[in-house]
């Protein structure tokens, strides 16, 4: 089966669906100002704390910018690198040209000539062939299920190393592979790669780790001969000359450590901190600049995931009671100023999201599931149930009390029990921020009513992360964004060889034949007529099995800084272009002054 994948015999791009936007002589990308003046520093924040800079392995809890190929400072290059304003496109990094094969079996990449690590050693093709061995044997076990279906990979000239696939049937894999971090085959052969560390690995990209103060702060620096600067992909980007992290355990203790100047931009994810947190003399002065940057990313799914491992959470009627209990009206209005939209797709503000009838793609796709899968899944469009006023908050908790006896519950004293064992019904909400215990607690409220005894346990980023990634919670908030091209990653994600794969994002425990089979569908899409009909059939089969109750969705970038950056006219359309920015000299001066 081959697949019309458009890439071109020794070419400086591929994409995954049509044809890349930039052309091969291309300058600059167009969100970008190629004259950005170089300088300055910025200051960021971090939450919570980190004891780690190896940012590839399970180990460790690693700070902002790890792992080092992040937006803002990355510290190691990539074969190729996206462009933000296309769904899914990429243009040659590390790799001056790809070429898949006519059989779509292969694709070779020929690197520069002049690439290099920060040391000045040569990048070289057997740094690319140990980089995918290491990541794939002693990496994270998300890289194990992202990389599954590429079979070796070999260096097969002076610069050229070609990666050899198990099936000619997934057309994602050489831009999955572009993606693909080069880490230094010599600097880790003196060193544990299994390890944690707070030695700063030797990378290749355009910043460099400088100074650490463990679990404070970590400093990157621009790398003034960095190697790639000139190259039409980094033209205008990465204009800082360093960028500073502090970290702060509080998010509440973070906006206040903003606005008396301790650091100089932040992205808003607090509605109540956007309508009142902000109102202060430097804002009022244009000191403070608050701003709304519209965009398309698709906003994939924030909710409360249950932890299907967990007997008491393993009916679907369960799930869907609990669901039931969630009042997301009062919070959106009560909380967040009205100024959400529901999630009510896995795919929010995309196409890919199933709001509509099945159409007959999807159909053909899910008819041979039938006798697995709900009715709804081929007769309705998903609806979270609403909570307008006392007489449906009412009706929901009657109606979640009704699933809960078909599914073998009954309030026994005043407590929701389980017939058959006599387990009471006990939920532990397991929160990183605290800003979400004000969601959770009236949720709790609501749950009582239903005879369930439940409560809230926030803790620091580290005890947070052992324990998702052990799976020893019952409900935890989490996010999970989407491409507009989903793919491989779906299977770390929702799929079953992932549910009890110790840090796989597979956080819900889904193990569901069909979902096994429709993301394999999924990766294997021929067209992006193909693609959307599998992912929405994907998504109606994952939100009528219950696993979340979905939360909200912003199409907004909320933005705070103190006013000393320049930034081009044009952002990008599926990022917030941060490391296209700039400071600017004159406005920074009049920033000195007017703290001083």
């Amino acid at each position: 089966m081959l697949l019309p994948l458009t890439a071109w015999a020794g070419q400086h791009a591929i994409t995954l669906h049509g044809e890349p936007k930039y052309p091969a002589d291309f300058e600059h990308f167009d969100y970008v100002n190629p004259d950005a003046p170089k300088g300055g520093q910025v200051r960021l924040h971090g939450r919570g704390t980190f004891d780690s800079l190896h940012g590839y392995i399970l180990r460790g809890t690693t700070p902002n910018g790890v792992p080092f190929t992040s937006e803002v400072a990355p510290t190691v290059d990539s074969l190729m690198v996206s462009s933000a304003d296309e769904p899914f496109s990429m243009y040659g990094l590390v790799a001056e040209t790809i070429k898949v094969a006519d059989d779509h079996l292969s694709v070779t990449f020929t690197l520069r000539e002049e690439a290099r690590f920060h040391d000045g050693e040569p990048i070289k093709p057997s740094d690319v062939v140990f980089s995918l061995n290491i990541l794939k044997t002693e990496g994270h076990p998300i890289y194990q299920k992202y990389y599954a279906d590429i079979d070796r990979v070999e260096q097969t000239g002076e610069r050229e190393v070609t990666f050899y696939f198990r099936s000619d049937d997934n057309p994602e894999l050489p831009l999955i592979i572009g993606q693909l971090p080069v880490l230094p085959e010599h600097y880790w052969a003196e060193r544990d790669f299994s390890r944690t560390t707070l030695e700063p690995p030797l990378g290749s990209g355009p910043y460099r780790i400088t100074r650490v103060e463990p679990g404070r702060s970590v400093t990157y620096e621009r790398v003034r001969d960095y190697w790639a600067k000139d190259l039409p992909v980094n033209r205008g980007r990465y204009n800082f000359d360093t960028v500073r992290y502090d970290f702060y355990r509080d998010d509440n203790i973070a906006l206040q450590a903003f606005i008396a100047g301790e650091y100089d931009f932040r992205q808003e994810y607090s509605a109540g901190n956007w309508a009142n947190g902000y109102n202060t003399p430097a804002r009022r002065a244009g000191n403070i600049v608050l701003d709304e940057i519209e965009h398309t990313i698709p906003q994939g799914v924030q909710a409360f995931f249950f932890n299907t491992r967990r007997a008491k959470f393993s009916d679907p009627r369960v799930r869907e009671a609990l669901n039931l209990a969630f009042d997301y009206e009062w919070a959106n209005r009560a909380l967040f100023h009205d100024s959400y939209t529901r999630a009510k797709s896995f795919f929010s503000n995309s196409e890919l999201a199933a709001r509509e009838l099945p159409s007959e793609a999807e159909l053909e796709l899910l008819e041979p599931y039938r006798d697995q899968l709900p009715e709804e899944v081929f007769t309705q469009v998903y609806e979270p149930p609403v909570h307008g006023d006392r007489r449906q908050r009412r009706e929901n908790l009657l109606k979640a009390l009704a699933l809960l006896e078909e599914a073998g519950w009954e309030v026994r004293d005043g407590r929701l029990t389980n017939v058959a064992t006599g387990q009471r019904m006990q939920i532990e909400f397991l929160l990183v921020q605290s800003t979400m215990e004000r969601v959770a607690l009236p949720f709790i409220r609501n749950l009582e009513r239903l005879g369930i005894e439940a409560t809230v346990r926030t803790v620091d980023i580290t005890q947070y992360l052992n324990r998702v990634n052990t799976f020893d919670f019952d409900i935890t908030s989490m996010r999970f964004p989407q491409s507009m091209s989903p793919g491989n990653e779906q299977r770390s994600y929702w799929g079953s060889a992932a549910a009890e794969t110790e840090g796989s994002r597979n956080v819900a425990g889904i193990s569901h034949p069909v979902v096994d089979d429709l993301i394999e569908a999924l990766i294997r899409s021929p067209d992006r007529e193909a693609l959307i009909a599998r992912t929405r059939a994907l998504d109606r089969v994952l939100l009528w099995q219950h696993y979340i109750i979905p939360h909200w969705y912003s199409s907004t970038f909320r933005i705070a800084y103190w006013n000393k950056f320049g930034r081009p006219e044009q952002s990008p359309d599926y990022s917030l272009g941060f490391n296209t920015w700039w400071v600017d000299a004159g406005k920074a001066a009049h920033l000195r002054g007017e703290r001083d």
